[in-house]
């Protein structure tokens, strides 16, 4: 099976440029998480450069096992690091040798997640933008079959961006991960599966329009 490159992927936007996550974007995440604090309740966002820099190791360790493709994200007309998200729990299947997905170096399903802006990037266009870019990548380059997504079930304003984004809910995952304030939290499950992304593609480009 070839391997596929985790360490070189750009996305890049009219808004925003998914940058591959790496130890010099430390300072640019800690800014970015600084602004206000309040924001990620019920989100693992790194406050302070010392956390910052963990927060990016422990990102570029699953990135080199193959088990994530993490991103800064960088506002376009200024360079600055709005926030962070990523690729992981890339899967990819085994596909019999007689079937024609067999050999594929890239994964056949995806979630993206560990999604965060700082407070001068919500409410416009960067969230959309982010992953309107992620999801075109994975329906239209690697092929995948599904994306899904996961949040905090007390989290309603990343409900209601998810659902507004056109991802179909799949229900409620009990104590499924630990949570931002170390309780076992519920999940929500979204997800967008391949006949879907046509529709998806064209919702989140009106909403690009509109914000």
């Amino acid at each position: 099976m070839k391997i596929m490159k985790t360490d070189s992927l750009f996305l890049e936007g009219k808004h925003v440029r998914l940058d591959p996550l790496e130890l010099s974007h430390t300072q640019g995440l800690a800014a970015a998480a600084a602004a206000d604090p309040s924001l990620y309740q019920w989100s693992p966002v790194p406050q302070g450069e010392t956390e910052a820099r963990k927060y990016v190791e422990t990102a570029l360790t699953w990135r080199d096992a193959g088990t994530a493709i993490p991103f800064a994200i960088v506002r376009v007309d200024d360079d600055i690091v709005v926030g962070s998200t990523r690729f992981w729990n890339l899967e990819r299947w085994s596909w019999p040798p007689s079937h024609a997905s067999h050999g594929r170096s890239v994964p056949d399903v995806c979630e993206i997640g560990y999604t965060w802006l700082t407070r001068s990037a919500v409410r416009t266009g960067a969230n959309t933008e982010a992953k309107l870019l992620m999801l075109t990548h994975a329906f239209e380059v690697w092929h995948v079959l599904r994306v899904c997504f996961h949040t905090d079930a007390r989290n309603t304003r990343s409900r209601a961006a998810l659902e507004r984004s056109g991802g179909q809910f799949e229900g409620i995952l009990r104590a499924h991960r630990m949570a931002a304030d170390y309780i076992a939290r519920d999940s929500v499950r979204y997800s967008v599966i391949a006949a879907e992304w046509p529709p998806v593609k064209q919702r989140l480009v009106d909403l690009m329009d509109r914000e």
